[in-house]
């Protein structure tokens, strides 16, 4: 007979067990529940040890809204959903935390994933000489997780279906496993063709990744507001962005993306020097040519460069005279934790979009989780539409794609009535009222 105890756990209780568990993630941390704490929810931390040993943990939440209670895990919890005995006692002791705090119903939705896809949703190859593309973890498996699905429904949660859209917790996700790869050079070779490009051009083209300091949030928020106003989001307040830099701190990494004009120009200029050289090079040498027809075709191929290198000083000159030296592109939040790091916000000037500032800041925040030996790179949510161009999300899916990741969809959504009369006469009001 096993032996199980529910206990309240510290902080840095809570943190080590995230920390270390395969399934840990930033929502399941003590600083975000500081940061729910911050916008009205109750927040207290839970585990399970077995003979002694921490075996599950979670953030239980606690929202009230009016005449409204609900109990609600992000992200969690975290514990091995095969593991049927733990994962009945586990969720009777929350349901019983729940309903003393009387809340009507208990949404979790678990890290654990339902199924793992290559980056174009295909189900994995299965069989021992099947290949899989780089980014991919090795050890991913290649059957959907019934059983772990089985084990959460057998509690009496409703499954909210496997919906193809974004949601609040990504249901579905994009990813890149970078465990085999250890420098600058395998992770550009493990992009695909135009993301090479791209991280050239932006290299190229003065693109400089900064860390935005405090003061640096209002000129954050102001580049998610273009791209929310462009992609039809509301976007979050200068506040907010705030709370989550105090409550998480180094762990919050604001980063943004500048191009540095003046130095754009110079390379231009110092460009158009270069094939204007190579102009009068092969004009020179073309009456003595022994193959005039070859020197003809250099000599109209350095022509095109050189009236190409005009347009763009042209360019690199108008953007000094509107915008300044040092032009802030491009933005984008990473959150930082021992087993990932996560792309969850970012925004951007659509007038710059030619240099590529957002591949940059992708490669700079991959090339940060080498350096610091975390294992995974989580681009976050999609929808899970992979075959409609015409989707809201493509173009999304597609950047994330060039990276040459691979996507997991995960379990989604799950409620337990913890009072189930108090929780129909809720669902009833919300049908109702078309909510």
């Amino acid at each position: 007979m096993r032996s199980f105890t529910f206990e309240s756990l510290s902080p840095q209780e809570f943190d080590d067990f995230s920390f270390s568990d395969h399934e840990g993630n930033f929502q399941q941390t003590s600083a975000m529940a500081e940061v729910r704490r911050k916008d009205g929810a109750e927040v207290e931390f839970f585990g399970v040890r077995e003979d002694g040993k921490l075996v599950a943990a979670t953030a239980l939440e606690y929202h009230h809204n009016g005449m409204s209670q609900f109990a609600q895990v992000h992200d969690g919890p975290l514990c091995d959903y095969h593991d049927t005995e733990l994962v009945s006692f586990l969720f009777k002791e929350l349901k019983s935390k729940a309903k003393k705090a009387g809340c009507a119903q208990m949404e979790i939705t678990p890290e654990i994933p339902y199924l793992v896809r290559d980056s174009f949703g295909e189900e994995l190859p299965k069989g021992p000489n099947a290949k899989w593309p780089l980014g991919t973890p090795t050890d991913a498996p290649v059957e959907a997780d019934r059983e772990a699905f089985d084990n959460i429904v057998a509690q009496g949660f409703e499954h909210s279906g496997f919906v193809r859209e974004y949601t609040a917790v990504p249901r579905w996700r994009y990813l890149k496993d970078l465990r085999d790869i250890k420098d600058e050079a395998a992770l550009l070779k493990s992009y695909n063709k135009n993301t090479k490009r791209n991280v050239r051009i932006a290299d190229e083209s003065g693109v400089i990744v900064r860390r935005a300091k405090r003061e640096d949030l209002a000129e954050f928020h102001r580049l998610c507001e273009l791209s929310g106003e462009k992609h039809g989001f509301e976007n979050r307040s200068v506040e907010y962005f705030e709370q989550i830099l105090d409550c998480l701190g180094d762990n919050a990494e604001y980063c943004i993306a500048y191009i540095d004009t003046r130095a754009y120009l110079e390379s231009w200029l110092e460009k158009r020097d270069g094939f204007q050289k190579e102009v009068q090079r092969l004009e020179k040498s073309l009456p003595t040519a022994n193959k005039p027809e070859r020197v003809e075709r250099q000599l109209k191929d350095q022509r095109s460069k050189y009236e190409a290198s005009l347009k763009r000083i042209e360019q690199a000159q108008k953007h000094i005279d509107e915008d300044g030296e040092m032009v802030p592109v491009s933005a984008a939040l990473f959150i930082w934790h021992p087993q990932e790091c996560v792309y969850l916000f970012s925004g951007g000037d659509q007038r710059y979009a030619k240099f590529y500032a957002a591949t940059a800041l992708q490669h700079h925040a991959m090339l940060e989780c080498i350096e610091r030996g975390v294992p995974s790179y989580n681009f976050y949510g999609i929808d899970g539409v992979f075959d409609d161009p015409k989707d809201p999300g493509y173009g999304v899916l597609e950047f994330k794609q060039g990276f040459n990741g691979y996507v997991e969809e995960l379990m989604g959504s799950f409620t337990l009535p913890v009072k189930p009369m108090a929780y129909a006469a809720k669902k009833l009001a919300h049908k109702v009222l078309g909510r």
